[in-house]
């Protein structure tokens, strides 16, 4: 789905990737056939594969700078989201000049819950399971919040994980 964060996604470090489609035919495609844009790719449509091996390319460096950067995104990680919880992530994806974490609270719904899906406390962007949530509670939650966004700013917003699976 081309995953990203602090200005970095995917796309910048595929080099290839092998799957297999539901007829058991093993393909594999270059970076250019991925048709990576923001958290999409080629296996946004083609749910019905199995990815089997991604090549990427990571870039030489200093090792002390590596590691100091990563140390500071992930106090920046721990600091802005809840690790603490389970999740999936970023729930829903940003998109033209709005932050949808931003619009989910200023709706007032951090905090709001469906059985024990909830809106994160810490990041508005984020739904997390505060005990046994269901894939039930986490659908009608996030469909909550679409429904609630939409009213209030006539926003349509869209999720970031994927849903699969029957009935989704």
């Amino acid at each position: 789905m081309n995953a990203g964060a602090y200005g970095r996604e995917m796309k910048d470090i595929v080099v290839y990737t092998r799957y297999m489609e539901h007829d058991g035919k093993i393909k594999k495609i270059n970076l250019s056939e991925h048709k990576f844009s923001y958290r999409n790719s080629i296996f946004s449509e083609k749910n019905d594969v199995i990815i089997l091996e991604t090549v990427i390319e990571a870039k030489y460096g200093n090792k002390e700078e590596i590691k100091s950067k990563m140390e500071e995104y992930m106090k920046s990680r721990i600091e802005k989201q809840p690790l603490d919880l389970p999740n999936a992530g970023s729930t829903f994806k940003r998109a033209g000049e709005f932050i949808t974490a931003k619009l989910i609270d200023e709706c007032s719904l951090k905090g709001y819950r469906i059985g024990d899906a909830a809106v994160s406390e810490k990041h508005a962007g984020f739904v997390v399971n505060l005990g046994n949530a269901t894939a039930k509670d986490v659908l009608e939650l996030t469909n909550y919040i679409k429904q609630k966004i939409k009213e209030e700013k006539n926003i349509d917003i869209e999720l970031e994980v994927l849903k699969i699976g029957e009935g989704m």
